[in-house]
């Protein structure tokens, strides 16, 4: 009964191999026919411009005059523009949704720090600077009576 299977599940995995290379071919085969028409469009193309470079006469050009840029309000002060005007209840409007987003951010931010996950993660990590702390002075205060202990057999 295995073997049935084995041999089924074996044929049905050629099957399935033999159908996607029959895909893959016909993708390139449409990959290809796409390609070559891409390059006759733009072999096309190419004729085209070269025949209208070949039909348009070419444009003479200015040759460059060298001009003179004269400065002519030196040491007068700029011309200043009207400040743009907003209309009073527009300005009020602004400033009132200014003032909601704000406050909306800053009840979100609050929310959000004072959240039970945010709080036990703090705790956490204080915990963990805590011993981290302590580990630190306490291999200092070794290494300090150490060096204490050095000093006092030498001077001894």
């Amino acid at each position: 009964m295995t073997d049935q299977i084995m041999a089924a599940a074996a044929g049905l995995t050629a099957l399935l191999a033999l159908l996607l290379a029959a895909v893959a071919l016909r993708a390139r085969g449409r990959a290809a026919g796409a390609l070559a028409e891409a390059r006759a469009e733009t072999a096309v193309l190419r004729e085209r411009l070269d025949a209208l470079e070949l039909r348009s006469a070419p444009v003479p050009r200015p040759e460059p005059v060298d001009q003179e840029f004269v400065i002519t309000r030196l040491g007068e002060p700029e011309p200043v523009a009207p400040a743009p005007t907003v209309e009073g209840r527009l300005f009020a409007d602004l400033v009132l949704r200014e003032s909601v987003v704000q406050a909306a951010s800053l009840a979100h931010g609050v929310r959000r720090a004072l959240a039970p996950e945010v709080r036990n993660r703090i705790r956490f990590e204080m915990r963990r600077e805590v011993k981290l702390a302590r580990k630190r002075r306490r291999a200092e205060l070794r290494e300090a009576k150490r060096a204490w202990q050095t000093r006092e057999g030498t001077a001894a």
